[in-house]
């Protein structure tokens, strides 16, 4: 299969509000693929965007690669900053603050 980022429907995702740190942070993803592996969990591939706010989330077993936009993640303890072409792994469970100042959009893999 191949599709582009660009390509993929993206249904808006509210926020919890409890979880909004500052702005007004509006989040859209859409699903390109998904699978149910022999181990009893799922692979899902698809897009993800996020607009200018700071959010903090409980993450799932991810790898991305961003896009587009520019953000700053906080997680255990140390800030990475992200923009186009970047990949970042975060683990399943990890608290991570986001800090977003350009509207992000990545492609993610997620392991549940």
């Amino acid at each position: 299969m191949v599709a582009s980022p660009g390509s993929v429907e993206l249904g808006e995702e509210p926020l919890e509000p409890e979880t909004i740190i500052e702005g007004d942070p509006r989040t859209s993803s859409g699903v390109i693929a998904s699978a149910d592996l022999e181990d009893g969990t799922t692979l899902e591939t698809g897009v993800w965007t996020c607009t200018p706010g700071v959010v903090t989330d409980v993450e799932a077993d991810e790898t991305f690669v961003v896009i587009s936009g520019r953000a700053e993640i906080e997680c255990g303890g140390e800030t990475f900053e992200v923009g186009p072409g970047d990949v970042c792994v975060l683990p399943a469970g990890a608290a991570t603050k986001w800090t977003v100042h350009e509207t992000l959009k990545k492609v993610y893999v997620i392991r549940s």
